[in-house]
């Protein structure tokens, strides 16, 4: 929606006759607007930020329980064992 506005629909100053601009104050208004449509338009959405700081942490999770179960299969196999033999 930013992207399609042209400078003329910002108000970007356009040189009189004469070829000058009309004042200094008029040119740097007309600067300011500019400034803020190229940085609008480079401007960060941070929504999806928590979103993948949480994916981040369940991946790590998700990585620690798979190296825990490698490391500790045998054992949790054999009082699983146990405990189904008991029931």
């Amino acid at each position: 929606m930013i992207a399609s506005r042209t400078l003329s629909a910002i108000g970007a100053a356009a040189p009189a006759p004469g070829g000058r601009l009309s004042s200094g104050k008029e040119v740097n208004n007309k600067m300011t607007r500019l400034y803020a449509l190229i940085s609008s338009l480079f401007a960060r959405d941070e929504e999806g930020q928590g979103l993948a700081e949480y994916a981040l942490i369940l991946a790590l999770i998700a990585i620690l329980a798979i190296v825990a179960l490698i490391f500790l299969g045998g054992q949790v196999s054999k009082v699983l064992s146990t405990v189904g033999s008991s029931i």
